[in-house]
């Protein structure tokens, strides 16, 4: 008998083969690195029962004056206000008519409303909100239409569609007596435009690399025609929020919680505010709103058309004020290499903001310039808008062939599963991808759509600590670590229903078995690859340390080749727990691969409350031939 033992190496390495991740880990999902050992990740469950409208695209965490903590989120259908146990709808409005601006028109038998209003602006998918109708006559009361609705249909630029519901959301359907057009003092007031889920080709610039191949189009960029996105930040207690193209607009704390934000072009004592951009962010000790892709000042005021190199920013301290004058710090500078802003990140004593070309630093120097932007970088850019996390190692960012990180200058982040991610990744979702941070297991990460997939379903994550890798499959969409609240939060869906999710919590998926755990090692050579080896038993080293279960289990997997083109064969499957000495095995070849799983077959034996970490294991070995 002669026991071999087999200390893997931290990490994933899928740069080469399987054969020459000899010594280490060559695939794993929901698995990361500490302290040199391969371990489950925490579990996460919904952060509230409540769920929300749309894709959750930007979260960000702040405290009130008063100590409240508040958390904003942008969706892809609205902009909410989250305190206590309630999502509070705060989406901007974008118009309003007058009494008796909008009329209905109801057909027996059937669900579905025309609703007349002139020159509506709206979109298949908008939300438009109706007070003071009265009954058609039958079905149709004047409680139908009173609430919110999401439009159905948009026929004409003066009619839309809406599917008649009650209050609880179930469809009601017109009769006879439902001829009434809701009397004359309806008003209607719609929400700004839903943006897509999905990034189309078509909605991005016409010039430079984004108007090329599968990155863009010469067709013109708007809130309502691309990828929903947005950036949040807060100035005092009050948010700051801009969807990607849109409009920039205020919430005051001040107001009621559901009370909308509103465009701080519209403020009272507001001059030459921005009316779009591309992002929104506040200069960290300065204190100036800074816009990104802002439209340009003219001689009659704001073109509100998007210049994608120009940044724009306030008199400080003042978000009202953004008109250059002689007594202020208002003002605005324009990069001169790329075709377009791609995002921006408050960083230490700096902005960094990435144009399609390049990387540049805005520094606040004072009057009379305010700020000076200098070029870091030419030759890198950003994969998305939110590709770039600030962490304790720096900044983190990942671009569209690579990572890099900056701390005073630019580096290449080495990646040993950089083929596996990029050679692979939907260059058309490419906006989708964002950046995470996890400071409590030294993890920067990034979540990405992969092949042909349109929904985020693949993640990747780099220990800056360890320098390891790990990769795994989950859908979310968007991130914030602990700080303000305890946990990592995460945006994400649970059968199409949109919710909070709280991270590192326990070691379930939101109350079920954590599914397809697993950790697989490269081949090992038998013998040095000359000899066929018998493999008899397997002495397991696992710590089942966290785990909540009575008798927390794990698979392993044994699988044999005898040469690199062939395929694995699984000769044998076993479940041990923490009191296996040791499993009788009989396999044959001359090399071969471990692989550790959660048993979650489907049956009722799949565990809850399982958590192991990898140590060292041991083979019986037992040379059996050179054939």
């Amino acid at each position: 008998m002669a026991l071999q033992q087999f200390l893997f190496r931290p990490g994933i390495n899928k740069e080469g083969t399987s054969l020459t991740a000899e010594g280490g880990w060559f695939d794993g999902n929901l698995v990361r690195f500490r302290m040199g050992f391969a371990e489950k990740i925490g579990g996460w469950e919904k952060y509230l029962t409540q769920s929300y409208l749309g894709s959750g695209r930007a979260l960000h965490p702040w405290v009130n004056l008063d100590g409240t903590k508040l958390l904003a989120l942008g969706t892809t259908y609205k902009l909410y206000i989250q305190e206590g146990a309630n999502y509070n709808d705060i989406t901007p409005i974008r118009k309003t008519t007058a009494a008796g601006g909008a009329t209905f028109a109801a057909t027996n038998g059937s669900s579905s409303i025309t609703v007349t209003v002139s020159s509506h602006g709206a979109n298949a998918g908008d939300f438009v909100t109706f007070s003071d109708a009265v009954t058609l006559g039958g079905n149709i009361t004047a409680g139908v239409l009173n609430q919110e609705y999401q439009i159905d249909q948009v026929p004409t630029t003066n009619t839309f569609l809406i599917i008649a519901k009650d209050t609880n959301g179930d469809t009601v359907t017109a009769n006879a007596s439902d001829t009434g057009n809701g009397g004359a003092s309806t008003v209607a007031v719609f929400q700004i435009n839903v943006g897509l889920d999905v990034f189309v080709a078509g909605s991005g610039w016409g010039a430079g690399t984004w108007g090329s191949g599968t990155w863009g189009s010469t067709s013109a960029l708007s809130a309502s025609n691309q990828l929903r996105l947005w950036s949040l930040d807060n100035f005092g207690e009050d948010l700051i929020a801009c969807p990607r193209a849109g409009g920039i607009y205020y919430w005051d704390k001040t107001t009621t919680l559901n009370n909308p934000a509103v465009a701080i072009s519209s403020l009272s004592g507001s001059n030459l505010a921005p009316t779009v951009g591309l992002q929104v962010l506040v200069s960290d000790v300065d204190r100036h709103v800074i816009v990104l892709g802002a439209d340009p000042i003219s001689d009659t005021g704001r073109t509100s058309v998007i210049d994608p190199l120009l940044i724009a920013f306030s008199d400080q301290e003042n978000i009202l004020d953004w008109e250059p004058t002689a007594t202020n710090t208002a003002g605005s500078l324009r990069c001169s290499a790329g075709s377009e802003i791609i995002g921006g990140l408050r960083a230490r004593q700096e902005t960094l903001i990435w144009t399609d070309a390049a990387l540049y630093s805005l520094q606040f120097i004072g009057p009379p310039l305010t700020f000076g932007l200098n070029l870091i970088n030419e030759g890198v850019s950003l994969i998305g808008p939110n590709a770039a996390i600030n962490t304790p190692a720096g900044i983190f960012w990942m671009d569209r062939k690579g990572f890099y990180n900056y701390s005073g200058g630019v580096q290449v982040v080495p990646c040993l599963v950089h083929d596996y991610i990029f050679n692979d990744l939907n260059e058309f979702q490419a906006y989708q991808c964002f950046a995470t941070l996890n400071k409590e297991f030294n993890e920067v990460g990034w979540f990405y759509c992969s092949g042909t997939e349109t929904v985020i379903d693949r993640y990747v994550t780099y220990n800056y600590i360890d320098q390891t890798w790990a990769i795994g499959q989950l859908s979310r969409t968007a991130w914030m670590d602990e700080g303000i609240f305890d946990n990592p939060i995460a945006a994400g869906k649970d059968n199409g229903t949109s919710y909070l999710y709280n991270h590192e919590v326990g070691t379930d998926a939101d109350g079920q078995p954590m599914q397809n755990v697993f950790i697989q090692s490269g081949d090992f050579d038998l013998g040095d690859g000359n000899d066929f080896q018998f493999i008899r038993k397997f002495i397991p080293d696992i710590k089942f340390q966290n785990s909540t279960t009575a008798t927390p289990k794990l698979n392993v997997v044994l699988k044999t080749r005898n040469y690199p083109g062939q395929s694995l064969t699984s000769d044998q499957t076993t479940s041990f727990d923490g009191s296996t000495t040791k499993i009788d095995m009989r396999a044959r070849g001359r090399q071969a691969v471990v692989r550790f799983e959660s048993d979650d077959d489907g049956s009722t034996d799949d565990q809850l409350g399982l958590a192991f970490r990898v140590g060292a294991t041991r083979l019986d070995l037992l040379a059996n031939g050179k054939r």
